[in-house]
């Protein structure tokens, strides 16, 4: 059996990301064994098309919304987050860690 492309990883872990928890593009790429690679991350969710994909969760790894402020994105994006009980405030996201890796999401924090 064959691993998994570098696209196939990052759509898994985005589609690993909880409901009403976001990560960082950074944070994705590494999540699918592509340390450094947040620019294909950025990429691969900008040509994607499925509807499916809870691609509103994925943010900068400042917490904010990388489209432009007001777009219909960034409107979308902001819309989606809320829905899903996140705080989201002038396009950032505060309140909220990141899960180290998908065991922690998966499991809860080790101890």
């Amino acid at each position: 059996m064959s691993e998994p492309n570098a696209e196939t990883r990052i759509l898994h872990a985005i589609r690993a990301i909880p409901r009403g928890q976001v990560a960082g593009y950074g944070e994705v790429a590494r999540r699918a064994g592509l340390p450094g690679r947040a620019r294909l991350v950025a990429r691969i969710l900008g040509q994607n098309e499925d509807p499916d994909l809870p691609w509103h969760r994925v943010l900068r790894s400042d917490g904010r919304i990388a489209f432009p402020e007001g777009s219909r994105g960034w409107r979308e994006q902001s819309q989606r987050l809320r829905a899903e009980g996140v705080r989201v405030e002038k396009g950032r996201v505060r309140g909220l860690k990141a899960a180290r890796d998908l065991d922690e999401v998966l499991w809860g924090p080790s101890r």
